[in-house]
């Protein structure tokens, strides 16, 4: 029971079955790990342009965190957000445009190289790869170098918790006016220590649970990945997500962003061992983590509270209110299926929610497996965490494991 609300089995089993149906294949991660260290091999190769510079890439947000879930069109691509962070130059060597264009000429090159139709794409941050249509997926790089003084004097200085700045790292940004500029004030990000700070929320039942898969199928603690290991509360963030993207869809310009409802589920999870307690939980007591400071909406970033998630809230209310109106649909919607006892009744219940096709076919499930909480099968190949590739040549190491 959480915060007064019982859960039924009936309700827990197809909230595992949800879960499970919402979660990335093991295929789609290998296809995704594959290509993220072909493109590390790349940038490491002998007549690479930019290997005296210790790039090192590493994938962040939903596929770092284990919160990656399919498109609700089986058409639509999958995103990877990776980012190539510069080990050897930092913001006194160059310009962010520089940087970006950096990057970009070798992203151009592996394009050609690799023979891919699909061209590539420049974003605000990042540059964009577009897989072939067979891969499903297309992978964001962004562009970065190492932070962490700068970043921890100026949390120091303001009195916060500089705890994560060790992995801060500064990005690039052409819609900034300094874009073009000599400048150390580079936008910041933190996606390691956001992960850290992650795992860090999901508590004991994320070690737990990593050790008895990494037992089961005989591999070292290490050599289990975060998205491998599904906790409550990446369940729960899970199914949020869904019922977001199918409120949302059609109107993507209000819709609460990811970052925003992991960071706020995360403050509120407090250790529930079941999903169901986990979803009630932060169902209940997820708005409580948003603060009011001089009539503006605050969401500070756990490990930068110098960066509110909740700035554009400001120029654009209309996201705020789409928030909260989103939040009591999702609390209406799931608070009251939870006490329900037969199955056909909750997938009548989420059906609205969460779309008729989706909703029998998780019954169906659930009926067969009763859901599931650990990723199955042998251990497979790691995306959420970093690959790093020393001056020298030579193969990329296995990764150990950002919204």
């Amino acid at each position: 029971m959480a915060n007064g609300i019982q859960v039924t089995q009936a309700a827990e089993s197809y909230l595992e079955a949800l879960a499970d149906d919402l979660g990335v294949s093991e295929a789609r991660y290998r296809e995704a790990n594959d290509s993220y260290n072909a493109l590390g091999e790349w940038f490491h190769r002998e007549k690479s342009t930019i290997r005296q510079y210790k790039p090192q890439v590493y994938v962040q947000g939903s596929f770092r965190l284990g919160t990656a879930i399919r498109p609700i069109d089986d058409r639509e691509d999958y995103d990877v957000d990776s980012i190539c962070e510069f080990r050897g130059l930092t913001t006194a060597d160059l310009t962010q445009k520089q940087l970006k264009e950096l990057l970009g000429a070798e992203i151009h090159s592996y394009h050609r190289a690799q023979s891919m139709t699909k061209p590539v794409r420049e974003g605000r941050r990042c540059w964009v790869l577009n897989y072939a249509d067979g891969a499903q997926f297309h992978m964001d790089i962004v562009p970065a170098l190492p932070d962490a003084n700068r970043q921890r004097l100026l949390l120091e200085t303001s009195g916060f918790d500089a705890r994560w700045t060790q992995t801060a790292i500064a990005i690039t940004d052409n819609e900034r006016a300094d874009y073009a500029m000599m400048t150390a004030e580079w936008q910041r990000s933190n996606p390691k220590g956001y992960s850290g700070w992650f795992v860090q929320r999901m508590g004991e039942i994320f070690e737990t649970r990593r050790r008895a898969l990494a037992e089961s199928v005989r591999a070292s603690v290490e050599d289990i990945p975060v998205y491998r290991v599904q906790t409550p509360l990446q369940s729960a963030i899970m199914i949020l997500k869904r019922h977001r993207d199918w409120r949302f869809a059609g109107n993507s310009e209000i819709k609460p962003i990811s970052v925003i409802i992991t960071t706020l589920a995360a403050h509120a999870y407090a250790g529930e061992a079941t999903i169901g307690e986990a979803l009630t939980s932060i169902l209940t007591k997820m708005d409580s983590f948003i603060q009011k400071i001089g009539g503006q909406y605050v969401i500070p970033n756990p490990t930068d509270p110098l960066e509110n998630f909740a700035d554009k809230w400001v120029e654009h209310p209309e996201r705020a209110e789409a928030f909260f109106q989103w939040l009591q649909q999702a609390r209406s919607d799931f608070l009251n299926a939870a006490n329900l006892t037969e199955q056909a009744e909750i997938a009548k219940r989420v059906a609205p929610a969460m779309g008729d096709a989706l909703a029998e076919r998780v019954r169906e499930r659930a009926a067969k497996t009763g859901g599931g909480l650990l990723r199955k099968s042998s251990v497979a190949p790691v995306i959420g965490s970093t690959v790093s590739f020393p001056d020298q040549p030579r193969m990329p190491t296995t990764p150990k494991g950002f919204a």
